[in-house]
């Protein structure tokens, strides 16, 4: 039985650090896309792929041997010594087996980084538009999230300039996150560089979120910023398997930064859940030591599927920052004469095309729309056909 939330005293008890998310546009499109046929999602996060066989496999082994009980809060030795031997062969990143915290997925390292860095009124520089995940965590320890805006002229890349100017007595973390959830931008190494001597000037800690690194497109280049002189002991970098691998429910990601500073995490991490899941961890293992073939397939796939969308939004017309890594394309839709909450909800009424506003990752500008590349390559010309098909009939300018 439903009581006034004004008259319930769980809600009157809330801590004011609990906000209530405006979701109401994601639920109405949701509720929408229920009462309709053949919908194509194109707006979620989470890959269309199965989980490679040999890492599924390796998760039904350790419950099989029993390695289903709690293990060392910051992870197994094992996958913590191949995670520091990747890091190294890959991104030129030194951290041993003691530097590494492996955590519930990358959204566990996130909130554990701000437990651990943000007092009240901190404020965190971050790149926008944002994976707003980032806004809530900030918030709940009573920190303050200054977004750096990115343009599509440029990309959608963090710009140097842009942060500096927004840097006051109260920063304390710079958020880098490349590439970039919603916008597939990838900040290049120049301005990453860039970027490390300002978190240097300034003192700035850097939280490195680079949990797309694997996923990089020909022409963009990925560069690590905790493996630039000095900044080791300002980073923390957090990645994971979510993405790669196709193991967004396996819930295994990992924080590397030095040593001091991890120990100092051990205790609050096992606080947030003792440690992530163990027969995953086991999964996670067999993901970086075993036969790669199922990931480069992956990979070629979304390079595929960007390269197709990429010519489809030509031919319609729409713009876009180059996506050169991730598997998202954001899309500004403004020659349609509608403002993208309003474009996304009249393609899902009459084309069947699920997709979201900008506004929903923390986009003021309400000109663009979030496309994943996570449906087949079929689908996504089916997707596009409609969009195509109904141009005349649907978009203000184009009547």
């Amino acid at each position: 039985m439903s009581t006034n939330p004004a008259q319930n005293p769980l809600m009157k008890a809330l801590a004011a650090r609990i906000n209530e998310e405006d979701t109401s546009y994601r639920t109405k499109m949701v509720e929408i896309a229920a009462k309709l046929q053949d919908v194509i999602a194109m707006g979620r996060g989470d890959p269309d792929f199965r989980t490679p066989e040999h890492i599924a496999e390796a998760a039904r082994q350790a419950i099989t041997d029993d390695r289903t009980h709690y293990t060392h809060p910051a992870g197994i030795p094992e996958l913590r010594e191949a995670v520091s031997s990747m890091l190294k062969a890959e991104y030129k990143l030194d951290y041993t087996t003691e530097e590494i915290i492996v955590t519930a997925g990358v959204q566990e390292a996130m909130m554990l980084c701000m437990l651990a860095l943000i007092n009240e009124g901190d404020e965190v520089l971050i790149p926008s538009p944002r994976f707003t995940s980032y806004d809530t965590a900030v918030h709940m320890c009573g920190g303050k999230i200054v977004p750096v805006p990115t343009r599509e002229e440029t990309n959608f890349a963090l710009m140097p300039a842009d942060v500096e100017a927004r840097i006051t007595p109260r920063t304390k973390v710079l958020v880098l996150v490349t590439p970039n959830n919603p916008t597939g931008a990838v900040t290049e190494p120049e301005q990453v560089r860039e970027l490390a001597e300002i978190a240097k000037k300034h003192n700035l800690i850097v939280i490195s979120d680079e949990i797309y690194a694997k996923i990089i497109f020909d022409g963009s280049e990925h560069l690590s910023i905790g493996s630039l002189p000095g900044m080791k002991e300002r980073t923390i970098t957090l990645n994971g398997f979510s993405k790669s691998y196709a193991m967004t429910g396996f819930r295994v990601g990992y924080l590397a930064a030095p040593a001091d500073f991890v120990q100092m995490l051990i205790e609050p991490r096992h606080t947030l859940s003792i440690n992530a899941t163990t027969p995953s961890q086991w999964a996670a293992l067999a993901a970086l030591t075993g036969p790669q073939d199922d990931s480069i397939a992956m990979f070629e796939a979304y390079r595929d599927r960007r390269d197709y969308m990429m010519k489809a939004l030509d031919e319609v017309g729409f713009t876009y920052g180059h996506p050169g890594g991730a598997f998202y394309i954001y899309a500004n839709v403004e020659k349609s004469g509608l403002a993208a909450p309003e474009f996304c909800e009249l393609l899902l009424r009459e084309c069947r095309v699920l997709l979201f506003p900008g506004t929903l990752f923390g986009d003021e500008d309400t000109r663009y729309v979030r496309m994943s590349l996570l449906q087949p390559i079929e689908r996504m010309q089916e997707a596009m056909d409609r969009i195509i098909a109904a141009k005349e009939r649907l978009f203000v300018h184009a009547k």
